[in-house]
């Protein structure tokens, strides 16, 4: 077996040269990048950390296992999947604009971008109906290719 032509060994001081260089880079952008509003981000990040593990995940875990038992007290256990990519797609979708949707960045996003966040509401249900469409479309051409109701 051959090892590849720029295979560089864990721990070589190359390696560490050049992790140490992307950590400088990454530090240097994000130095440009914050210009002032670090604490700002800095708390929300530790905010939105704190939200997600202790309010969130429990709700995701709740919605899925009520989507679980109510699909399998149907004998619907094939639907699980096109129910859950969609879901999962339109939350991150969800907490990406949330800041926009909500209007709490109106001022902020008009000015950097010239456009009003108006629309983003509409845009999240929007991809949200098509996501759902989408997977909708897939399970029939799913069940059609298979003939019908398929047996788990």
């Amino acid at each position: 077996m051959r090892r590849p032509a720029l295979s560089v060994p864990i721990g070589s001081p190359l390696q560490i040269l050049l992790l140490n260089c992307s950590f400088a880079l990454a530090g240097y952008a994000g130095v440009r990048l914050l210009d002032g509003a670090w604490f700002e981000i800095a708390l929300w990040f530790a905010g939105a950390a704190i939200v997600h593990d202790l309010v969130l995940v429990p709700l995701y875990g709740a919605a899925d296992q009520t989507l679980l038992r109510t699909l399998e007290a149907a004998d619907r256990r094939t639907w699980i999947p096109y129910i859950r990519v969609p879901a999962a797609l339109s939350l991150l979708l969800l907490l990406v604009w949330f800041p926009l949707i909500t209007g709490r960045v109106t001022h902020r996003y008009t000015l950097a971008t010239g456009r009003s966040p108006d629309d983003f509401a509409t845009h999240w249900l929007l991809l949200t109906v098509v996501l759902f469409g989408a997977s909708a479309v897939v399970f029939a051409i799913g069940r059609r290719r298979s003939g019908g109701a398929r047996r788990e």
